[in-house]
């Protein structure tokens, strides 16, 4: 939590549309710094608007977002990120015609162009020495799994306040899920607040500190990760188990 109790990043009473139609619905939700927090729902629950709401590329027609105080719904994206927001999209979207160096590079597009780099390299390279190894390679015949690593090192070189995660199961084989998983936890432990968009319940609430579950355009629950693994309608709903 921030000195002055304030969420990081903040929803207070968020509705969009997209034309006529109703996306999000009175959407309240708070992130404070040093947590992982995710966010829950199926297809078609606003989720993706959720994150593009955060990001300045869908204006809410109500409501406020809030990052650090400040009032930023609405604002240009370049500005949202330059405040503090980074985003790992789903399915890691990298260039791939370009190398390993040249997405990280990219991460890095809105800072100081005076700034020493160098300690957020050694951070990545740290986190994941199989980067290191790749830094010429052309980022599309990377492994998916490799492909993630960069993904979450582009995301990291804007020094993020809140690193946000879209779908990061998406596409990947078990094993690299939990990879995946591990390395938010690492990233987190390093110091940086982290919101989590997954359709994958079980694996996200595993790391969370607390999460949110989105219906339909409105949070239906909202608990700490162990409340809502408890709660018998999340794991009838969201977790695929039956009531005896």
């Amino acid at each position: 939590m921030s000195e002055n109790g304030q969420p990081v990043l903040e929803f207070r009473g968020v509705n969009t549309h997209y034309g006529p139609v109703h996306v999000l619905k009175d959407v309240d939700i708070e992130i404070h710094a040093g947590e992982i927090v995710c966010l829950l729902g199926g297809n078609a629950s606003g989720k993706t608007t959720t994150l593009k709401t955060i990001l300045g590329m869908v204006t809410p027609t109500s409501g406020d977002i809030v990052l650090d105080g400040e009032i930023v719904s609405g604002a240009p994206t370049s500005r949202i990120v330059s405040a503090g927001v980074s985003m790992v999209p789903e399915n890691r979207r990298l260039f791939k015609r370009m190398t390993v160096k040249e997405n990280l590079e990219i991460g890095a597009y809105l800072r100081d162009p005076n700034d020493d780099l160098d300690a957020d390299y050694e951070r990545i390279y740290e986190l994941f020495p199989r980067v290191k190894e790749r830094l010429d390679q052309k980022a599309g015949t990377l492994s998916g799994g490799e492909q993630q690593m960069v993904a979450v090192g582009r995301a990291l070189m804007a020094r993020p306040k809140v690193l946000l995660m879209d779908e990061p199961s998406m596409g990947l084989a078990p094993v690299l899920v939990q990879q995946n998983f591990d390395i938010i936890e690492t990233i987190n432990e390093a110091g940086t607040t982290v919101f989590v968009v997954e359709q994958n319940a079980k694996m996200a609430l595993s790391i969370a500190d607390r999460g949110y579950v989105l219906m339909t355009g409105r949070i239906v629950l909202a608990d700490t990760a162990e409340g809502l693994l408890a709660n018998p309608e999340m794991r009838t709903a969201y977790l695929g188990e039956v009531e005896d």
